[in-house]
């Protein structure tokens, strides 16, 4: 099965070897999104709202690249660094999946990448 990369700079490059998105089928992988700006590379977490709809944004930008939108996501997972603030972040998560929310996992760690609050993965497909 070929596979495509899926780039778009609506969302932020990647820091890393590893890229926004893969298409594979009908089956699109995107990369854990954390909340920077796509065109000015600085963060964007006054608050963890803010935080977390930045994080979305970029992951629209990633699906709607690829040719697909937060209807077609079947799992997410949610990486946060305090399970205390789960519920201000599933608040504004959930304003994205209105209905058939995907199955998902949140899951608290001990650190993320630029020292963010949360990253979103996801799985979407056609």
């Amino acid at each position: 099965m070929p596979i495509q990369i899926i780039f778009t700079p609506e969302a932020p490059a990647p820091i890393g070897p590893y890229s926004q998105a893969v298409l594979a089928g009908n089956t699109l992988y995107i990369s854990g999104q954390i909340a920077l700006d796509p065109e000015t590379g600085e963060l964007i977490n006054e608050n963890i709202t803010e935080e977390t709809h930045a994080v979305m944004k970029n992951m629209e930008a990633v699906l709607r690249a690829a040719g697909f939108s937060f209807a077609d996501v079947v799992k997410c997972t949610i990486f946060i660094l305090d399970m205390g603030q789960f519920g201000t972040i599933n608040e504004a998560y959930g304003q994205y999946f209105k209905l058939n929310p995907p199955a998902r996992e949140t899951v608290e760690i001990s650190r993320l990448p630029k020292n963010v609050n949360v990253e979103i993965s996801c799985i979407a497909v056609k």
